[in-house]
């Protein structure tokens, strides 16, 4: 299918919501912001001019008689180049059209999951307006989603629809076929998250052109290390990520006519082994075991070959052929319809011919017995006549009989067509025979895809295990930095209550400076007295010092006169000075 087909489906999707009335007409503002909208998503520069140039006839809103198709096809489409996100171009055209034709209070899946489905429709319904996609679409489209979700595709539920759908009509519209998915009727016995996900995987193969995808081994250009990455593999391109996610792409293999893969030998410790040549680099790709490896090589051959023959994406050539095939079906019955007709035509003139010489050979018979009549009558007088009549006759009979014979000979031909036609309707049911026989191979494909779906699933599961444990790192570190706060802050309040500690401490030392003279003198009346108080004196040196007579040493002198405290004191009350100014 041509761009332009490809644009003008979700571009109409836009126009006929912007179209409330269903007259055919869209004011000349919405127009303008839909093509503003277009040139927009699709890179091309935006000309107002132009719009209002084209529809200058028309000043009241509504689009002009001109129609908007030509200026869309002159302006937009002629101009258009496949360098834009597809994907947001059809996001565009959905967000426009989706809330005024979807009822999403009743359907089982997410909006998300409705716009993909929207986009499969316009893929697989016909070139025709308005779009509709017919039953054989629906039914492929079903048993890829239902192949997807891992579930059986169940042949008479369908088959039951389809005369329900034909009791009505022969097709779906968008909505319809959103309302079919999104009701749950193909997907009993399967969760939301399982549809979900079935239905991502088929728009990423027909949407998204996405052939084959997973988990393999690269390695490195540089580092010449061994990474595992997510593979994607398109049409013309491998691309390979840091996740499934599809959050962090790495780098590109651009695939061409040239590109070749081989098989490789184990070694590095690596098994599965096989190597892709490009035009530009080559790539050494470890899989997981060699099933995959062979499917993967076998995947990539298949894209090189339709690249060098240069044929679509098999998805995109398969609805091709269906559609040709469906063609070619209708052509086929309306030549034989036309035959069939031509042949009742025939058989109906031959029956009238048939009729006609019946009624000739009653008259003639009359005509013999009149003819008997006269000739008892007129026995004598006309024997000679009589006989020359019965010659006559005779040569009538045989021209009847070769008439007859002749007419035999057309009807064996008649019959002998007949037979053709039966021959053919066989050879049309064993060709149908074969078409289903080739479904059910497909069938066996799609499941032993679903195993590796699985196998998905699980790295998916490791993967976010990984992501919570990170998250619960994160946690810890925010409570340790709130614990460290909270313990500057307590030691902020330690410096300050020791700063008030300090200043007690100068107003307890000036009170002991005033009571220095009474204790002396207590303390020479109780050194005279007994030797206990001296001990008691010594081991409260810290405290005061005595003098006592004949042992007066250098005292400390302070502001305040002499100091109560001896050399060793000051040094240990200095030491811890300096302590708590360092931590603090």
């Amino acid at each position: 299918m041509a761009l332009r087909d490809e644009l003008l489906k979700s571009i109409w999707h836009a126009f006929t919501a912007l179209d409330v009335d269903k007259s055919g007409k869209v004011s000349k503002s919405q127009l303008k912001v839909l093509s503003h909208n277009l040139c927009t998503v699709m890179n091309i520069p935006h000309d107002p001019v132009a719009l209002e140039e084209h529809f200058k006839d028309d000043d009241e809103g509504p689009v002009s008689n001109q129609g908007y198709m030509p200026y869309l096809n002159k302006f937009i489409l002629d101009k258009v180049k496949d360098n834009f996100n597809r994907q947001d171009f059809n996001k565009m055209c959905w967000t426009l059209s989706y809330r005024k034709n979807m009822e999403q209070n009743e359907l089982k899946i997410c909006n998300d999951d409705a716009f993909k489905i929207w986009c499969i429709f316009n893929f697989l319904s016909e070139d025709r307006y308005p779009l509709i996609i017919v039953t054989e679409e629906i039914e492929y489209f079903l048993r890829k989603l239902t192949e997807a979700m891992g579930g059986s595709w169940v042949e008479e539920r369908f088959e039951d629809y389809k005369l329900q759908l034909n009791s009505k009509q022969q097709c779906l519209n968008a909505w319809e076929l959103i309302s079919l998915v999104g009701s749950g009727h193909f997907s009993k016995g399967m969760d939301h998250q399982t549809l979900s996900m079935g239905i991502g995987e088929v728009y990423q193969e027909l949407i998204l052109d996405v052939l084959k995808q997973g988990y393999m081994m690269k390695k490195g250009h540089k580092r010449k290390n061994w990474t595992e990455r997510w593979f994607v593999l398109k049409p013309n391109t491998i691309s390979y990520f840091v996740g499934e996610d599809l959050a962090e792409k790495k780098g590109d293999v651009l695939l061409d006519g040239n590109c070749s893969v081989e098989h490789l030998q184990d070694k590095e410790g690596k098994k599965c082994l096989f190597l892709i040549k490009s035009s530009q680099k080559s790539f050494e790709i470890s899989a997981s075991d060699k099933k995959k490896k062979q499917e993967w090589i076998q995947a990539v051959q298949n894209c090189v070959t339709l690249l060098r023959q240069g044929r679509p994406a098999p998805h995109r050539e398969a609805r091709q052929k269906r559609r040709e095939l469906r063609l070619k079906q209708q052509a086929e019955q309306e030549e034989l319809e036309l035959r069939m007709r031509e042949l009742q035509i025939a058989n109906e003139a031959k029956q009238h011919e048939l009729e006609n010489m019946r009624k000739a050979l009653e008259e003639a018979a009359a005509d013999a017995a009149e003819e008997e009549k006269r000739r008892l009558q007129t026995q004598t007088e006309l024997q000679d006549r009589y006989r020359r009549d019965l010659e006559r006759e005779k040569l009538v009979r045989q021209q009847i009989e070769k008439n007859l014979a002749e007419k035999s000979t057309e009807l064996e031909q008649y019959l002998q067509r007949v037979h053709e036609l039966e021959d053919m309707y066989r050879q049309l049911e064993h060709a149908l025979e074969d078409e289903r026989r080739a479904r059910q191979d497909e069938e066996i494909i799609r499941k032993l895809q679903t195993r590796l779906l699985e196998e998905e699933a699980k790295k998916r599961a490791e993967l976010e295990q990984i992501h919570l444990q990170q998250k619960q790192a994160i946690s810890v570190t925010v409570a340790e930095k709130e614990e460290l706060e909270k313990e500057r802050l307590a030691k902020e309040s330690a410096l300050q209550a020791a700063m008030k500690q300090l200043e007690q401490l100068e107003l307890e030392r000036q009170g002991a400076l005033e009571q220095y003279e009474t204790v002396k003198k207590k303390l020479e009346t109780a050194t005279n007295n007994t030797k206990t108080w001296k001990h008691k004196v010594a081991e409260h040196e810290g405290l005061l010092r005595l003098i006592q007579p004949g042992a007066k040493g250098q005292q400390n002198i302070t502001n305040w006169g002499p100091a109560a405290f001896s050399e060793a004191e000051l040094s240990l009350r200095e030491k811890q000075w300096q302590e708590t100014k360092n931590q603090y």
